[in-house]
C-alpha cells in the first residue's frame, strides 16, 4: 500500500470515528426532535435529530384525543417534539425508535393539573361519555366525576351532560395511576355561597325583586331570589284570605315580592307578594260611594254589630242600630254568619279603613214605627221659641211624677 494509499485509509477512518462520536446516544424516556417524513395510514415516520436515524409514532401515540384523520394533527415537515418509548430491532444502527407525542403531552398535562389543583383553581373540560358510576371528562388526560358529584341535585339522566363544557374541582390526583377524580357538584355550591353572600349584602328591607317559588308548605312559600331562599307567609300571599298556598302559587312561578325584613346572622328572609299588589282599599271611594246599595257575606257577629264583606277583602260595619227598626238585644237574633245580606253604605272612611253600612235603610218602616218617630218629632224635636216652653218646662212634670 503506498503511502497515499495508507494517508487516504486514515482520513476516512478519522471521519467515520468523528461521525460515530457526532451521533447522540439516545435511551427510552428521552424527549428528542423529529421531523415528519411521511404520514401513514396507521403511524408517522420521523427523522431523529442528532442521530441520523428514523422514528415511528403510532397513530395512537399522536395525541391524547382520539383523532379519526392523522392528517389533521400533523403534516409532512413538522418538528414534533416526542419521548422514546422503545427500540425497534436488536441492531441499533439498522434499527428505529418507537415514539410518542401523546405521553409527553399527557406528562405536561398532569403537571399543568397537579399546580392547578396546588394552587385549588377551578378547570374547565368537556364531559365525553358517560359510564358506570358517573361520566368522564377530557382535560387532556381522562378524568372521571363520580355520580355524586355531578351536580348538587338528583340527576336521573347522565346522558344529559354529555357534550357540555362544565366547570370542575379536582379533588384527588395521583398522576402515577393516571387517577384523575373531579367534583362539579363543589363548584355549583361554591358559586351558590358566593351569590349568597352577595345577595344577603346586598338587600334591605323594603326593596322589590323578581324570584320563583322553589317550594310550598301548608304555612307558606319560599321564593329562590337568585342565590338564597325567602318565605312568604301564607297571610303575606293576597289581600285575601288563603287557606293554602298551594291554592293560589305553583312551583316555577315567577313573582314580584317586597323584603319585609332580613336577618344576615341567620339568613332568614321574611318577604311579602301582596305588598306589591293594589289592596283592596285602594281608591276605595271609586269602589264604593256612599248611598250606593250592595250585597255581601256576613264574615262576623259582635255583640254591636256585623261585619259585612262588601268587596274582597273590605269589610263594612252594620252597627246594631243599623240592622232592624225594632229594637234587638244583640244582632244574632236576626243574623247569621255567612249570610248574604244587602246594606246601604252610609259613610267612607279610606285613612281609617271604616265603612258604615246599613241593612234596615233598604227596609220600609212599620207603620208603629212611624208613629212613634212622629210623635218624638213633635214632642222633642220643635225649636223651644215655637212652643213657647223650655225643655226643661217640658221634662219637668214627667221627673216629678218619677219622683
Amino acid at each position: 500500500m503506498t503511502d497515499f494509499e495508507v494517508q487516504s485509509q486514515e482520513t476516512v477512518n478519522e471521519t467515520m470515528e468523528e461521525a460515530l462520536s457526532s451521533v447522540q446516544e439516545i435511551n427510552i424516556g428521552d424527549i428528542v426532535k423529529g421531523e415528519v417524513l411521511a404520514i401513514e395510514d396507521k403511524q408517522v415516520i420521523v427523522g431523529i435529530e442528532g442521530i441520523g436515524m428514523e422514528g415511528v409514532v403510532p397513530s395512537k401515540e399522536l395525541s391524547t384525543m382520539q383523532v379519526e384523520d392523522i392528517n389533521s394533527l400533523v403534516a409532512v415537515g413538522d418538528i414534533l417534539e416526542l419521548v422514546v418509548i422503545a427500540t425497534i430491532g436488536k441492531d441499533k444502527e439498522n434499527g428505529s425508535y418507537l415514539l410518542s407525542k401523546r405521553r409527553l403531552d399527557a406528562k405536561k398535562v398532569w403537571e399543568d393539573i397537579e399546580a392547578k389543583f396546588q394552587a385549588g383553581e377551578i378547570v374547565e373540560a368537556p364531559i365525553t361519555s358517560v359510564v358506570k358510576g358517573g361520566v368522564v371528562v377530557d382535560l387532556g388526560v381522562r378524568g372521571f366525576v363520580p355520580a355524586s358529584m355531578v351536580d348538587d341535585h338528583y340527576v336521573d339522566d347522565f346522558n344529559t351532560y354529555k357534550g357540555k363544557t362544565l366547570k370542575f374541582k379536582i379533588i384527588e390526583i395521583e398522576p402515577s395511576e393516571n387517577r384523575l377524580i373531579l367534583s362539579h357538584k363543589a363548584v355549583v355550591e361554591e358559586e351558590k355561597l358566593k351569590r349568597k353572600e352577595e345577595l344577603i349584602a346586598s338587600i334591605k328591607e323594603g326593596d322589590q325583586l323578581t324570584g320563583k317559588v322553589a317550594r310550598l308548605t301548608n304555612f307558606g312559600a319560599f321564593i329562590d331570589l337568585g342565590g338564597i331562599d325567602g318565605l312568604v307567609h301564607v297571610s303575606e300571599i293576597a289581600h285575601t284570605h288563603v287557606a293554602k298556598p298551594s291554592d293560589v302559587l305553583t312551583v316555577g312561578d315567577s313573582v314580584d315580592v317586597v323584603v319585609l325584613s332580613i336577618d344576615p346572622t341567620t339568613e332568614r328572609i321574611s318577604l311579602s307578594i301582596k305588598d306589591t299588589q293594589p289592596g283592596p282599599w285602594t281608591n276605595i271611594e271609586e269602589k264604593v260611594a256612599v248611598g250606593s246599595v250592595l250585597e255581601g257575606t256576613i264574615k262576623r257577629l259582635t255583640s254591636f254589630g256585623a261585619f259585612v264583606e262588601i268587596l274582597p277583602g273590605v269589610e263594612g260595619l252594620v252597627h246594631i242600630s243599623q240592622i232592624a227598626h225594632k229594637h234587638i238585644a244583640t244582632p244574632h237574633e236576626v243574623l247569621r254568619e255567612g249570610e248574604t245580606v244587602k246594606v246601604k253604605v252610609l259613610d267612607v272612611s279610606p285613612t281609617e279603613q271604616r265603612i258604615a253600612l246599613s241593612i234596615k235603610a233598604l227596609e220600609e218602616k212599620p207603620a208603629v214605627a212611624k208613629a212613634e218617630e212622629a210623635v218624638e218629632e213633635e214632642t222633642f224635636e220643635l225649636p223651644e221659641e215655637s212652643t213657647g216652653f223650655t225643655m226643661g218646662d217640658i221634662l219637668g212634670d214627667a221627673l216629678k211624677t218619677e219622683e
